[in-house]
């Protein structure tokens, strides 16, 4: 499988990057929070972490590490406008039960 990104997240990401000196794409993994286990990390990557596993989406990379690999592996990433607001979405297909809240999740 993969981490792929929408063209909508694609160009946004093309957007933080042109901001970011140094940037060589989308650092995406998880952390431990919340009620049901993990919660998104998503950031700039500045530099390749020995672990990294790389996915590319028309030229744009986004590194994943090996312990947040098994969590987020299928995920498409996707950047909506809703209103006011905008944001990142993630479908990821490892999700077997959210928070209510929404923030955090845990994998099958």
């Amino acid at each position: 499988m993969a981490v792929t990104l929408s063209p909508a997240a694609v160009d946004r990401i093309r957007t933080y990057l042109a901001e970011t000196p140094g940037g060589i794409g989308l650092r995406f993994g998880v952390r431990k929070s919340g009620c049901t286990g993990f919660a998104y990390v998503v950031d700039i990557a500045k530099a390749a972490g020995p672990d990294d596993t790389v996915f590319e989406t028309d030229g744009v990379a986004v590194r994943v590490d090996a312990d947040s690999l098994p969590q987020v592996d299928g995920t498409v990433i996707d950047f909506v406008n809703q209103g006011l607001n905008q944001q990142f979405v993630f479908r990821n297909p490892r999700v077997s039960a959210e928070c209510g809240c929404g923030e955090s999740f845990t994998t099958a």
